[in-house]
């Protein structure tokens, strides 16, 4: 049984409400495209992933949004390491990647499984603050590697 986890670790800090916040804008958006069936809500989600994931949350509108939200609301800033958000981002890249690629090659099944992973993975994020990235990230880490 595993009784311990581990994350990327960052010098850099990132306040948690935002990525929660992200999160459930990300839900949204994933909702809104399959309802509406407009691949470019998943440009749009992919591209804000790309800006997250290369560390430029400033340029992100998804993360502009969730701070001024956060800021209008006068919710205090509780900062946290950015190394399981980064990476957490690189996996929202990794997903609205295969949602692309399953527009693409037409396939309805790819598209609509990955756009609930991915929403499911936001929504446990965005209610809960659990991240599922931090789960998957001991195996990535044992693939890239070879161990721990």
């Amino acid at each position: 049984m595993k009784t311990f986890a581990f994350c990327p670790i960052s010098e850099n800090k990132i306040d948690e409400y935002v990525t929660r916040t992200n999160a459930g804008f990300t839900v949204l958006i994933i909702v809104s495209f399959l309802i509406a069936s407009n691949f470019l809500f998943v440009v749009f989600l992919g591209v804000d992933f790309l800006l997250r994931s290369l560390e430029l949350p400033k340029f992100s509108l998804v993360g502009i949004s969730s701070r001024n939200i956060l800021k209008y609301l006068q919710v205090k800033s509780k900062p946290i390491n950015a190394g399981p958000k980064i990476f957490a981002a690189r996996i929202g890249l990794v997903l609205t990647s295969m949602i692309l690629l399953g527009i693409l090659i037409q396939s309805n099944l790819l598209v609509i499984g990955i756009s609930l992973i991915l929403g499911i993975f936001s929504f446990l994020e965005f209610a809960f603050g659990f991240c599922v990235a931090c789960q998957i990230y001991p195996y990535v880490y044992v693939l890239v590697y070879g161990h721990k």
